[in-house]
């Protein structure tokens, strides 16, 4: 299949679509096969929902794609180089719309750094990944990292942080998770993988229930390493440096990847790499 430059939704994409959904395949398996072919993710969906209704298995499928919902947003209406949040500066370095992302500069000051650093030291344990199938955790061999989290609003540090993304991001305090820090030394990785909560999952319910779906992440950086360690987004075939006091934020409309917000930690090659993840709710978070 090949993808015209204005990308419209052709009579001969619906035709595939059709054939396809007819072959046996399902919707998420088609709009997979058109992203990979290079097709918008807001293409690829609006010709499954023009294409699958009215073909009986098709029709079910093409409802399941989980619904957009209201995403942060960061004030960047004509290109700011600059977004004030109340107590810091903040640079905009990089704009990326699909996936929905953006790399800030001097979010963090080198003290707030060695501060978090600091705190997190003694508390480190191995990571741990949500278990989606009955919403508790579990070690994973893909996450190779050491990892704590703080409380939301647990001390004067964090309480600062919080309120500074919540200002950068445009979304509620109280929406946010609390801050995860990640440790990594050389060899240790995080492979692809999404944020957001599988709505196929048994456990999943369970999880949105403390405060719905996760929206947006934000991977601050505190400590960098000397190589590799890069934030990686497979799709978009992108790769965000490690640089301390920088993060990269990204959000997804909906719980499917035609987000595009596959991403991992590329493994650290030389010295230790220290990370900050805030995750973002659709409610509040208890």
């Amino acid at each position: 299949m090949k993808a015209a430059q204005a990308q419209p939704v052709t009579a001969e994409l619906r035709r595939w679509i059709v054939q396809q959904s007819q072959a046996g395949h399902g919707a998420d398996l088609i709009l997979k096969s058109m992203l990979t072919s290079g097709w918008t993710a807001e293409v690829a969906i609006a010709a499954l929902q023009a294409s699958m209704p009215g073909h009986a298995d098709g029709s079910a499928s093409a409802q399941a794609l989980p619904p957009r919902v209201t995403v942060p947003e960061p004030s960047l209406e004509g290109s700011p180089l600059y977004l004030e949040t109340g107590d810091r500066r903040v640079c905009v370095l990089q704009s990326v719309l699909q996936p929905r992302l953006h790399v800030f500069g001097n979010l963090l000051s080198d003290s707030e750094c060695d501060a978090l650093i600091a705190l997190a030291r003694p508390r480190l344990a191995r990571s741990l990944t949500v278990q989606t199938t009955t919403g508790g955790e579990e070690i994973n061999a893909d996450r190779t990292s050491n990892g704590m989290f703080f409380q939301r609003g647990e001390n004067e540090l964090i309480k600062r942080l919080e309120a500074r993304i919540a200002r950068l991001l445009n979304w509620p305090l109280e929406n946010g998770e609390g801050l995860q820090i990640l440790h990594y030394r050389p060899g240790t990785e995080y492979k692809p993988h999404y944020d957001y909560f599988d709505p196929a999952e048994p456990g999943t319910p369970s999880i949105l229930r403390r405060g719905g779906q996760r929206v947006a992440t934000l991977i601050m950086y505190l400590g960098e390493p000397e190589k590799g360690g890069g934030t990686i987004f497979p799709e978009a075939q992108l790769e965000v440096a490690p640089k301390r006091g920088n993060a990269v934020f990204f959000a997804y409309d909906r719980a499917h990847p035609s987000t595009r917000t596959l991403h991992g930690g590329a493994p650290v090659l030389a010295g230790e790499k220290w990370i900050a993840t805030k995750w973002l709710r659709e409610r509040r978070f208890e």
